[in-house]
């Protein structure tokens, strides 16, 4: 109800909406923690979160969510069926829960009811989705889906028939709406911002996202604009190294002035589905060890005060992350915010740039130009 007054309320103040405010949560991460179910998860769930990020079929580590926080809500069908989503710049397919789903994961998430929207059209067509841990399947439907005000007629997306395991049981989202390129869309499912674009229903093709730190609220994504009063440090601009992912090229990464790793240079993903910085094991071992933290990341909250900033070499720019912004508090413990993964070596070193980088910039996606913009904030 209060999202959807404050939907309202900023509709009113300015006219078409374009604007998706995102709520921040407790990650999936925190809450098992609460609740002492942390350490048996992850025994039970090993994932590779590399494994996302590399063609084949539509492979995607939904584990990358577990410490996911923010999330935005769409409509679906006509009248409108209202679900829960990321807004995930590292995949392109929309897919939410359906009727048709008896999985334990779906029972207690909205669910999509075709028959109680006038304007879904049903194909025979198939959606699967490979997991770390599982996978999710369904089928193919068209509808009126409704972000910020804006009605994008005829979009395909996925009705999910399985959700096996219980990752999803825990999580807070009830499906995903994908925003990178159609090239690595499953099922050759045009995605939602693509259809934006070809509809003529966005100003500029492009959108920007801006995550608040802490518990602060105000995040967004805002579709077809950029907005001035996040960028009044400038914009640096970066072209795209490949047009699958948000992916660019980085020269290297320094600590206290020290190159520590990529220093030959490596490939990096800007990525809202990810909360961590997801780092080659080499380089996480280094850093683990440049920054005084356990192999499993943990740290003195005290050392804190006296950490370096990490610092993203790009474009010829630095882009630096501060501990602040690197360190997460949970439960009086402090923990880097970065995580180990395996990159299979013919692709090279390759880093994924989640939310602990984002919150520190306003990041915008340009698909006219197939740049990312980065502004200080």
């Amino acid at each position: 109800m209060k999202l959807l007054l404050l939907l309202a309320l900023v509709g009113l103040a300015q006219g078409f909406q374009t604007r998706v405010p995102l709520r921040k949560m407790k990650s999936l991460r925190q809450r098992l923690q609460e609740q002492g179910l942390l350490e048996s998860y992850l025994e039970q769930h090993p994932y590779n979160l590399a494994a996302k990020y590399f063609p084949g079929i539509a492979v995607e580590p939904l584990e990358n969510y577990m410490d996911d926080e923010y999330f935005g809500t769409i409509s679906i069908g006509t009248p409108p069926q209202e679900f829960t989503v990321v807004f995930d710049t590292g995949s392109s397919n929309l897919w939410v829960p359906s009727v048709f789903c008896s999985s334990p994961a779906c029972r207690n998430h909205n669910r999509f009811n075709p028959a109680e929207s006038s304007t879904f059209l049903s194909t025979n067509d198939t959606l699967f989705i490979a997991y770390g841990t599982g996978s999710m399947t369904g089928v193919l439907g068209y509808d009126t889906v409704n972000v910020a005000g804006i009605n994008v007629r005829n979009q395909i997306f996925g009705l999910a028939e399985t959700e096996p395991g219980d990752f999803f049981y825990y999580t807070p989202f009830d499906g995903i709406l994908g925003l990178a390129f159609p090239s690595i869309a499953s099922s050759g499912a045009t995605p939602v911002f693509d259809n934006m674009m070809m509809e003529n229903l966005v100003d500029r093709h492009l959108f920007s996202v801006y995550l608040s730190r802490d518990s602060q609220g105000g995040s967004f994504v805002l579709f077809g604009a950029i907005d001035p009063y996040y960028t009044t440090k400038g914009i640096s601009w970066i072209p795209l190294s490949a047009e699958t992912y948000w992916q660019i090229t980085m020269e290297s990464v320094s600590v206290g002035g020290t190159p520590v790793a990529c220093s030959s240079g490596c490939q990096a993903i800007v990525d809202t589905g990810t909360t961590l910085l997801a780092v080659p094991i080499r380089a996480f071992r280094t850093l683990m060890r440049r920054l005084g933290a356990s192999s499993s990341g943990e740290i003195s909250c005290e050392a804190i005060s006296h950490l370096p900033s990490l610092i993203f070499h790009i474009n010829g720019k630095e882009f630096p992350v501060p501990p602040r912004a690197y360190v997460l508090r949970s439960n009086g413990y402090c923990t880097l915010g970065l995580q180990g993964m395996d990159v299979p070596t013919e692709e090279g070193e390759i880093w994924i740039l989640g939310d602990v980088f984002i919150r520190e910039y306003y990041v915008i996606f340009d698909r006219a130009n197939n740049k990312v913009g980065l502004s200080r904030l």
